[in-house]
Formats: C-alpha cells, sequence, structure tokens
C-alpha cells in the first residue's frame, strides 16, 4: 500500500480521521460559498450607484448571475463525473473568488451582465461540485449529515450579510470584494489542500471499488426519480426566493410594519432555516427522510398560511420562522437523493431545478400580486410546500429511510 500511494497524486480516504477533515473541508467550502454570495448582494445598491443603471437595466444584468450559474449547473456534473469533484470543487472555489471582485469595475449595466455572468458560472458551478462531493461523504459516514452542509452556507450567508452591512459605510464596494477575494483564496487554499489530498470516499460496505461505488444506472425509472426530487428542491427553493425578495414589502406594506421591523422579516426566516439545518441530521436520524420530506413540507405550509394571511405583524414573523423550520432540510435531503441516485449528474439536475424554483418564486409572485394581492400570492408557497410534502410522502419506497 505505502508503494501505492507514493504513485498517486492523492490517497484514499482510510479512516474517520481523514472523513473527519474532508467534512471540514467541505463544510468550509459551503459557508464559503454563502458568504461570498452574501457580501456581493449587499453591495448591489452601491454598484447600481456606480454603474449608473436603471432599475430595468440593473434587473436585466442582474439575470447574468442565474444565466451563469444555470447553464454551468449542467457542464459542472459532467467535469465531476471525468475529472471528480474534489478538484472541481477547489476550481471552482477559486474562480468564484476572483469573479466576485469583478462587479465593482464595472462602469455600465452591460459590462456588470458580463461579469456577473462569470460570477454565476462559478456559482453554480461550485454549488454542484461541493454537493456532488458532500454526496459521496455522506454514503461514506453512513449517517445523513447532508443538512449540515447546508446549515454552513446559511451561516456563511447570514455572517457575509451582517458583515457587508457593518463596512458598507466606510468600505468602497471594490475594497470590501477584494477583501472577500483574498478570504476566498485563503480559505481554498486551505480547503482545498485537504480535498486534493484525497479521492471521493468509497461507502464503507464497498470499500474501494470504483465499479461498486458507481452510481446507479440511469435507467428511464432512475431518470424520474432524479427529476421528482429536483422538483422537491424546486418547490423548496421557490419559498426561500419569494420571502427574500417579497417577505420585507409583505410586512411594510399590508401589515403596516416599522421598515426595521420588516427588514427582519427574512432575517427570522433565515435565522430559523439555519437552526433547523443544524439540527437536521438528528432530526433525519430520528424520523428518516421520508418523515423528514413530509413533516418539513407540512410546516412550511402551514407557517407560510400564518405568514401571509395573518393579521399582525407578530403573528406573521412566527409564520416565517415556522416556514423556515419546516423549509430547512428539504432541499438537503432532495438533493442528496438525487446524488446517491445518479452521481454527480443527479445533484446537478436537482439543483439547476432548484435554482430555478428561486428564480421563478420572486416574478411568479409579483404577477400574481398584481392579479389579486401581495398576501394571497404569498400563499403559494403554502401550496408549494404541501407539493413537496406529498411528493416526498410519494417517494417513500424509493428513499430508504
Amino acid at each position: 500500500m505505502p508503494l501505492i500511494n507514493k504513485t498517486r497524486s492523492h490517497s484514499a480516504v482510510r479512516g474517520p480521521d481523514d472523513l473527519t477533515r474532508l467534512r471540514g473541508a467541505i463544510t468550509a467550502f459551503f459557508a464559503l460559498d454563502g458568504f461570498v454570495f452574501a457580501g456581493w448582494v449587499v453591495r448591489i445598491p452601491a454598484i447600481k450607484e456606480q454603474t449608473g443603471a436603471s432599475v430595468s437595466a440593473l434587473g436585466l444584468a442582474l439575470l447574468g448571475v442565474s444565466a451563469g450559474a444555470v447553464i454551468t449547473m449542467t457542464l459542472t456534473g459532467r467535469l465531476c463525473r471525468r475529472f471528480g469533484s474534489h478538484p472541481v470543487t477547489v476550481v471552482c472555489g477559486i474562480l468564484l473568488a476572483l469573479s466576485v471582485a469583478l462587479p465593482p469595475l464595472t462602469h455600465s449595466a452591460v459590462t456588470l451582465g458580463l461579469v456577473l455572468l462569470a460570477f454565476g458560472a462559478a456559482y453554480g458551478g461550485i454549488n454542484v461540485a461541493m454537493n456532488s462531493a458532500a454526496v459521496d461523504l455522506v454514503a461514506a459516514l453512513r449517517r445523513p449529515v447532508m443538512p449540515s452542509f447546508h446549515a454552513a452556507f446559511s451561516l456563511g450567508g447570514m455572517v457575509g450579510a451582517g458583515l457587508g452591512a457593518l463596512v458598507a459605510g466606510s468600505l468602497s464596494p471594490t475594497r470590501h470584494l477584494l477583501a472577500l477575494t483574498m478570504i476566498g483564496l485563503l480559505v481554498t487554499a486551505l480547503a482545498g489542500r485537504v480535498l486534493l489530498s484525497h479521492e471521493p470516499p468509497a461507502p464503507p460496505e464497498h470499500g474501494q471499488s470504483h465499479e461498486k461505488r458507481a452510481p446507479r444506472r440511469l435507467d428511464a425509472r432512475t431518470r424520474r426519480l432524479v427529476f421528482v426530487f429536483g422538483l422537491i428542491a424546486l418547490c423548496t427553493a421557490y419559498g426561500e426566493g419569494a420571502l427574500a425578495d417579497w417577505g420585507a414589502l409583505h410586512l411594510e406594506q399590508d401589515l403596516r410594519a416599522h421598515p426595521g421591523v420588516a427588514a427582519a422579516g427574512y432575517s427570522c426566516f433565515a435565522l430559523a432555516m439555519t437552526i433547523g439545518r443544524a439540527g437536521g441530521t438528528t432530526l433525519l436520524e430520528r424520523l428518516g427522510r421520508t418523515r423528514t420530506l413530509v413533516g418539513g413540507g407540512a410546516t412550511a405550509a402551514t407557517g407560510m398560511l400564518l405568514g401571509a394571511l395573518a393579521p399582525s405583524v407578530w403573528a406573521a414573523l412566527l409564520g416565517f420562522a415556522i416556514t423556515g423550520l419546516g423549509l430547512a432540510n428539504i432541499f438537503p435531503v432532495a438533493v442528496e437523493r438525487a446524488g446517491s441516485l445518479a452521481g454527480p449528474g443527479g445533484v446537478a439536475i436537482a439543483s439547476t431545478l432548484g435554482y430555478g424554483g428561486m428564480l421563478l418564486g420572486p416574478p411568479a409572485i409579483g404577477f400574481m400580486a398584481g392579479w389579486f394581492s401581495l398576501p394571497i400570492a404569498l400563499t403559494s408557497v403554502t401550496v408549494l410546500a404541501a407539493l413537496a410534502a406529498l411528493i416526498g410522502f410519494g417517494t417513500r419506497r424509493a428513499a430508504v429511510s
């Protein structure tokens, strides 16, 4: 064995210590992803002013992030199958760190859109690659720890947004986002070293045989199942996007909340989601995947019904928090199941559908608010959360709980 290791660029995972190091490294990439993205989001108003873009022009430029992410997600699944999820994660981490420094250097909506295309490509790529790496590790650990990685993403986002709010008055967008680049490259160097020094782990029961640990053949039934889990991810992400863009407006416009209180609406949701994901492993171990999906969807549906139709601000805030707890573990479970069925390609499909749901949510809410009212439009989150619960129940035979 020592002679074999000397001839390889990276070693196989041998024991619990290696798995612990890998878990820490992958967790660092999830946290970095949320941290960098949130840091960029809080500087959008300043960059809008810098470029002189109108609201509509800025909206078109911001589509660059979405377009780059969606296009790259499918490609990244193929790259992970060919080169491995670990090196692809590291490369995407470098690209994410470098590309976040580009928006403040632009001076028009057109150039902003072009650099955001690159940023979105890196963002989409690292999401597929690190989730693929996490799926391999979950199988090797034989514990449902997938929610813990997404908890790190949520926590990184909260820290990134909070830090961005603190430095917004003292640092220019250029310096702030350049600092994010330096932090991103440092984290990637430290965590990436661990990933590059180890192959993705094989499940314990299969030893080190690559043939045995290959994902299930993509027959028609498997493809349908992967798509179904991707649909569950879409239903979840729809709610995240809707609350991010419309939650504060609902509180301020419909319930006459103070702007400061209204701004806290999404914070309640995000904090509850982070807490829910932090306890997700324990929840999955006790309830299993199917009950977690069904219970989470039902909880989110109830919470959003309260959040949308409550007559008071505090009841609505409570509803937002319940929604966050309910949605917390549905996306991680859906991505993990898709990945266990079809490898990186399954992760790519579920992630793309989930990201599509996050993009679909805000405009869909806007259209429905125009036709009916914003509270009624927000109940669509309830409908999709309930749909996720029903679909999760329907997949109970496909998921080993």
